[in-house]
């Protein structure tokens, strides 16, 4: 006999899949044991992917990741109590960076809430504002189900998560949603029949309709793509004949007009100086010179809406719109000059990238004992060759520092790849240093916290070689902190589908980004190494074999460039000793 509680599960899986959920992220628990063992059935059906983690925190960022990756809802199912809670912090990045998110929580009845019942607290509205739809479903009784009402729940869900609402029209920001389900014993039955599939994925309509964006006769525009901009602010910078300052998680960072070393230009009254007017896409948030900027006196700051559920607008001031277009003034005495606009550009993209090179001209790249010769004054070109020759030689052979391991990253990475940088020193050594190139990267910037940066590469992981027959491999770069953070997402559990992932550490032995505070310089040092600094000595080859990961070191440059270009078989952690 169907037990309610799985008759209802069947329902509301099948809806979700109907509506175009592929992906359900579960861990184990009683109370909402119907939703998982209906999950399994689903998936043995090829109706949805099932990833099943033991850890709900690591879970949560799993289904963040797959979402991140895939621009789909994903399920993320617990069982009740402090279950639920462990979900708090993959919740609020992506309700800061606007990913969307079904948290399917299993409760216990009415009649069992505020009496003390074990693993029984309040769970509808535990997420606050992070989730701006929430649903408390009675348990179901027994009974016929009402299928046409669960599958008019699932829709609403689903478009809710996308940012719409039932009927398909464009509501909120996309995020996070929570459908808490009540479920009375017996919490399940055997296996049973699955409903019939209907598919019908939601779709939201486009967003309101552009706003004009005007290309200034006399320059002074400057286009920032923050974190998650999109290729849509490099294609308006090109339109509006102005530079590009992208974050290197723009996803526009590349480009003729792309501006290397913004920093120091947005420092330089010639450059940053000369600004007028700002727009902004996406989120920034890796120099203090960006907010700097868009708080300036004198300055039009136009902010085109990210997915996140707050604009970036730090002067409290800015022209908030949903999207742009860009227009030019008719022939005239107001009429816009080709010629100017490339001549500014220019100038942005010509020093930027002087500055660049004068900061690639690494002194540990020369030796002079290797470029003698004796005797020789006028060096044939064998001489000249071999001199090269031992140069680079010995460069390989010397120890990596953060921009060697930037730039080799960067290097080997290439669109058919994804990368994923955690928070930590080395996102913004490659935002300072790495060129141009079109390539997919990932980062959890909506709160920039170091939280679940495994789980969410491996959810882009999964997602990517799933979805991509192209798809190459998923890279993330974290410093040694973020990995002990979320060591417990290295765990794969038996059945569970391998990512091909690289796992990065640049391991300086503690939280080296706090030595940039201003308070470093008056600080007890023997404070701030204890309480900022938090040394550790974690033998990281020993945790990769204990969750039967391979394990790489390179601690030269050599050893680097061979680590990240080889054939792993399982999914690896590289360590890369660094210098405090």
């Amino acid at each position: 006999m169907t037990s309610p509680s799985t008759e209802y599960a069947l329902s509301l899986l099948a809806s979700l899949a109907d509506a175009g959920v592929r992906d359900v992220v579960l861990s184990p628990g009683s109370r909402s044991q119907a939703l998982a063992l209906a999950a399994a059935e689903f998936e043995t059906a090829g109706r949805l992917s099932v990833h099943v983690r033991i850890d709900e925190r690591s879970g949560g960022f799993l289904a963040l990741g797959l979402a991140a990756e895939t621009g789909v809802p994903s399920v993320v199912i617990t069982t009740s109590g402090t279950a639920v809670a462990n979900l708090h912090p993959a919740v609020l990045e992506a309700h800061h960076s606007g990913v969307p998110l079904i948290v399917l929580t299993a409760d216990r009845p009415l009649e069992m809430r505020g009496i003390g019942s074990n693993q029984t607290t309040v769970q509808p509205g535990l997420f606050a504002s992070a989730v701006g739809w929430v649903r408390d479903v009675e348990a179901p009784r027994s009974g016929p189900v009402d299928h046409a009402a669960v599958r008019t729940l699932a829709r609403e869900a689903v478009a809710e998560a996308l940012g719409g609402d039932s009927h398909g029209a464009l509501g909120r920001s996309r995020g996070p949603v929570q459908l808490n389900v009540a479920f009375r014993e017996p919490l399940s039955s055997g296996e049973q029949p699955l409903p019939v599939a209907h598919p019908q994925p939601v779709e939201i309509a486009p967003a309101a309709a552009p706003v004009a964006l005007e290309v200034d006769v006399d320059p002074a525009t400057l286009v920032v793509a923050g974190h998650a901009a999109g290729p849509e602010a490099e294609a308006v910078a090109r339109a509006l004949g102005a530079p590009l300052v992208a974050e290197v998680s723009s996803g526009a960072r590349f480009g003729p007009h792309l501006v290397s070393s913004y920093r120091a230009l947005l420092d330089d009254a010639d450059f940053g100086g000369r600004v007028r007017r700002v727009v902004v896409f996406g989120h920034p948030t890796l120099s203090r010179q960006i907010p700097s900027l868009l708080t300036r006196d004198g300055v039009e700051v136009v902010v085109v809406r990210a997915a996140g559920a707050e604009a970036y607008d730090p002067s409290r001031s800015a022209r908030v719109v949903e999207a742009v277009e860009v227009t030019r003034a008719s022939s005239g005495s107001g009429s816009t000059d080709d010629a100017v606009h490339r001549a500014w550009v220019g100038r942005w993209v010509h020093t930027g990238r002087r500055l660049l090179e004068a900061g690639a001209a690494r002194p540990d790249a020369h030796d002079t004992d290797a470029t003698t010769v004796e005797g020789a004054s006028d060096r044939s070109e064998a001489a000249e060759q071999a001199a090269f020759l031992r140069r680079e030689v010995q460069l390989l052979r010397r120890p990596v520092t953060r921009r060697a391991l930037a730039e080799a990253l960067w290097r080997v990475s290439w669109p058919h790849d994804r990368l994923v940088l955690g928070a930590s020193r080395l996102i913004r050594e490659l935002d300072q240093i790495v060129p141009g190139k079109k390539i997919p990267v990932h980062a959890n910037r909506g709160l920039a916290g170091i939280d679940g940066t495994i789980a969410t590469a491996t959810g882009i992981a999964l997602a990517s070689q799933r979805d991509d027959p192209a798809a190459g491999t998923t890279r993330v770069l974290v410093g040694d902190l973020t990995l002990l953070h979320d060591v417990g997402s290295m765990l794969l559990g038996l059945g569970e589908t391998e990512p091909r992932l690289q796992v990065v550490v640049g391991n300086d032995g503690g939280g080296t980004i706090f030595d940039g505070l201003e308070v470093a310089a008056t600080a007890s040092p023997e404070a701030m190494t204890r309480v900022q600094f938090t040394p550790h000595e974690v033998d990281l080859s020993a945790l990769a074999l204990a969750y039967g990961w391979q394990y790489v070191e390179a601690a030269t440059r050599a050893e680097l460039d061979q680590a990240l270009v080889a054939r792993y078989d399982r999914p690896v952690l590289i360590e890369v000793p660094l210098s405090r």
